[in-house]
């Protein structure tokens, strides 16, 4: 194979994955933990895909804690509610979008290695079937008592290269 067929088809390579990437859209972002003293914490946020094509929220990473998964709260039957992991991820729909939201699915920090302070930023890479793996850095919320829509209006978008935005 020769050098030019090979940076063609990387560059075809990127393109494409760019465009995936492209598609998927972080709003609202915030993460919690119960107190300065808890070993565990969580993130919500809206994931939304712009994009043509159904993707899937499969994992999530971030050195803020020693485990990290994506969790949701069941109810069982005697109607106690408990958080277990999803395996599977979270489906967001080509054109729509999914809330990881206080109550709902959103994102575990089990064994934080360190507090959880007002205004700090907690790295996350989220990882998805299609658009592969998005890095954001996630305010500390530790004031906000609500779901989503708050105003906070923090976005994250792959067209801006891991930046965040504020409307």
């Amino acid at each position: 194979m020769s050098i030019k067929s090979l940076l063609l088809g990387a560059a075809a390579t990127l393109t494409m994955s760019t465009a995936a990437i492209a598609d998927i859209v972080i709003e609202d972002a915030y993460a919690r933990a119960s107190g300065m003293n808890a070993m565990a914490g969580a993130a919500f946020m809206v994931i939304r895909n712009t994009g043509e094509t159904d993707d899937r929220l499969v994992s999530v990473r971030s050195d803020a804690s020693a485990r990290v998964e994506l969790h949701t709260h069941e109810i069982d039957g005697q109607g106690v509610a408990r958080m277990v992991e999803v395996e599977e991820g979270f489906a967001i729909p080509a054109g729509g979008e999914h809330a990881l939201a206080r109550g709902g699915d959103h994102v575990m920090f089990m064994g934080i290695t360190k507090p959880f302070e007002q205004d700090a930023k907690v790295p996350v890479t989220l990882v998805f079937e299609q658009a592969g793996e998005v890095t954001v850095e996630i305010p500390v919320d530790l004031k906000r008592m609500d779901g989503h829509g708050s105003g906070h209006g923090m976005k994250h978008g792959h067209k801006q290269h891991g930046q965040m935005t504020s409307d």
